[in-house]
């Protein structure tokens, strides 16, 4: 069946359709990652988006229950190059056209995604809508001009009621953790279950108060979808939660924290996605290589009026990607330390937090 992407500049690329058919409104964004489309395909950050990948051959190692970072498929629509039809690896149960089918995501395939990818480095991110309905492709561009981004997507992947995760791992001085959760990935739930973590996952929305009465050792503030200004009763509970628990954020909790602290975000022109992102952390002068997904960013001139310090940057276009408290444990990167896919030579950073929370307990003793 052939399928058609109409971005909002009036640009049309005729494809193939594989997946689920019929029509999907979304931001057109780029992932540069040559593996990991499960984990894309996956991640709650990707919520209300059409991602297009720019490695060429995509599904060719099928898809598994282990890689999913959700319980579905979260991207709003999906664009490559080629799909593998019959792929081939151990895990394998599916391939990616009968995922997206079963999700009801529609996709496309057989266009130019090196074009898409240049196109939207020079408009930036663009509205965009994948169709199998070709008769009227003509009036989508005038639709898509008007067509209004969901603003807090962040309430249809947050967790609707609260839950517990047991350590994976005994490590010394066990630790509770609350997480809030934005449209957390089960990769960072993993890695913080082996760092020897008990959690409490609660929703986006929750009180500073509620919880405080689970009387936890630290806070993590989640990754998650969109802009992070529309997410303002997380920023509420965060500003809350200041001075009362170590605190620590990854990506979109990241942003809400320098937010709630009187900073401010930005949209970036497109974003950060993939498993190749060089960062410099400024006291060690250490680069590490780092697995990101992001469409905003923190405004470094906006935290002159908090009491945030810039801890790292990004080295290809000097962005923020790390932040510090001054006086208290207080800490977020905008990178995903977790990686999956990508790099994990920054779950040191996980360590750093059971560091903080230990000083706390400590300090807190009674």
């Amino acid at each position: 069946m052939k399928a058609a992407l109409v971005l909002e500049t009036g640009k049309v690329f005729m494809g193939e359709s594989f997946g689920a058919s019929g029509e999907a409104w979304g931001e057109v964004v780029f992932n540069t990652g040559m593996t990991g489309y499960q984990e894309v395909l996956t991640d709650p950050s990707y919520a209300g988006q059409m991602v297009c990948m720019t490695y060429p051959l995509i599904g060719n190692y099928g898809i598994n229950k282990q890689d999913d970072q959700s319980e579905k498929v979260q991207v709003q629509g999906f664009i490559v190059k080629e799909a593998a039809l019959n792929p081939n690896h151990w895990q394998l149960e599916k391939n990616i056209s009968r995922t997206l089918a079963q999700a009801g995501v529609v996709g496309i395939k057989g266009i130019d995604t090196r074009a898409l990818t240049r196109i939207i480095r020079e408009y930036g991110v663009l509205r965009g809508v994948i169709t199998t309905r070709l008769e009227h492709l003509n009036e989508l561009t005038a639709k898509l001009k008007t067509w209004q981004v969901p603003e807090n997507v962040v309430a249809d992947v947050s967790t609707k009621k609260i839950y517990t995760l047991p350590p994976t791992e005994s490590k010394k001085g066990s630790f509770h953790v609350v997480v809030m959760d934005f449209g957390i990935k089960n990769n960072i739930l993993q890695a913080m279950q082996a760092q020897g973590f008990q959690l409490t996952v609660v929703p986006y929305n929750t009180s500073a108060e509620q919880i405080l009465k689970r009387r936890p050792d630290g806070v993590f503030l989640s990754n998650g979808p969109g802009d992070p200004k529309c997410v303002q009763a997380g920023i509420e509970t965060i500003r809350n939660l200041i001075n009362q628990r170590p605190i620590f954020g990854i990506c979109l909790g990241h942003q809400l924290l320098s937010l709630a602290l009187g900073g401010d975000t930005y949209k970036m022109k497109f974003g950060h996605r993939g498993g190749n992102q060089p960062v410099q952390e400024l006291e060690t002068k250490r680069v590490t290589i780092t697995s990101q997904n992001h469409g905003y960013a923190i405004s470094e001139n906006s935290l002159a009026q908090t009491p945030l310090y810039v801890t790292h940057r990004n080295l290809n276009d000097q962005s923020v990607e790390g932040v510090k408290h001054q006086d208290l444990p207080v800490f977020s990167v905008q990178y995903h330390p977790e990686a999956g896919p990508g790099p994990s030579e920054s779950l040191y950073l996980f360590d750093e937090f059971a560091q903080l929370m230990q000083e706390w307990r400590a300090q807190h003793a009674s």
